[in-house]
């Protein structure tokens, strides 16, 4: 072997360039490939960090929609449940009013499209159709506000609206738990007996009053017994 080597040393110098030349170019495979496995992790990760992203994206336009179709609807049963407010804004119950129509069409719409599992809102057709609606609900309830402060009680005859201002004073008295359970009785009965004929207060808010009656009624049956 070495007598081949002796003979045929001038062989080293081109062999060593090809052997080289493997050399390197395995370098350089290896180094792309290293690159391109960077790449792959690189995209692969990136787009799980943007589909994390608009899902994160997504719950939170859902909360901000519940939210806002939450808060209307407070803002609203404020006028439904609270009777003093009822005489002094009319407009709000007033389903002869196309304002007032206009909003509880709008905030129907809402509740329909409005899921139990609010998971179904992540179908972005469903989202979008319900925030429409919501959206829709809020102007609609803002212009029927709107109006109803305007106007408040100028619809009446000076005579109702002493009667409204009347029976506005008896149901801040029957909605009194600092009063006895005779006198709120006896306030509600008055205040009812005025705006006969001339308004009439939505059934949650009579409900709503005459429970908080009772319930003193039924506290002070509890601390007799007592």
């Amino acid at each position: 072997m070495w007598d081949f080597l002796g003979s045929y040393w001038w062989l080293v110098f081109p062999l060593s360039g090809i052997v080289g030349g493997w050399i390197r170019g395995a370098q350089v495979w290896d180094e792309r490939r290293r690159r391109d496995k960077i790449e792959m992790y690189r995209i692969k990760h990136a787009g799980e960090q943007a589909a994390r992203a608009d899902d994160e994206a997504l719950t939170r336009e859902i909360e901000r929609t519940v939210a806002a179709h939450d808060e209307t609807q407070h803002r609203w049963l404020e006028y439904e449940l609270d009777a003093v407010k009822a005489v002094e804004y009319p407009l709000m119950s007033d389903m002869r009013e196309q304002v007032t129509v206009d909003f509880h069409r709008a905030r129907r719409e809402a509740e329909d499209l409005r899921p139990e599992n609010l998971d179904a809102l992540r179908d972005r057709r469903r989202l979008d159709r319900y925030r429409d609606a919501v959206r829709e609900m809020q102007v609609r309830f803002d212009v029927a506000e709107r109006e109803a402060r305007r106007r408040r009680a100028s619809d009446f005859s000076p005579a109702e609206r002493q009667a409204l201002d009347r029976a506005k004073k008896l149901l801040a008295l029957a909605d009194d738990e600092g009063s006895s359970q005779a006198e709120r009785q006896s306030a509600y009965r008055r205040a009812t007996k005025e705006l006969e004929g001339i308004l009439a207060l939505p059934d949650a808010a009579t409900d709503a009053l005459e429970r908080r009656i009772a319930g003193q009624l039924g506290r002070a049956a509890g601390e007799g017994g007592a």
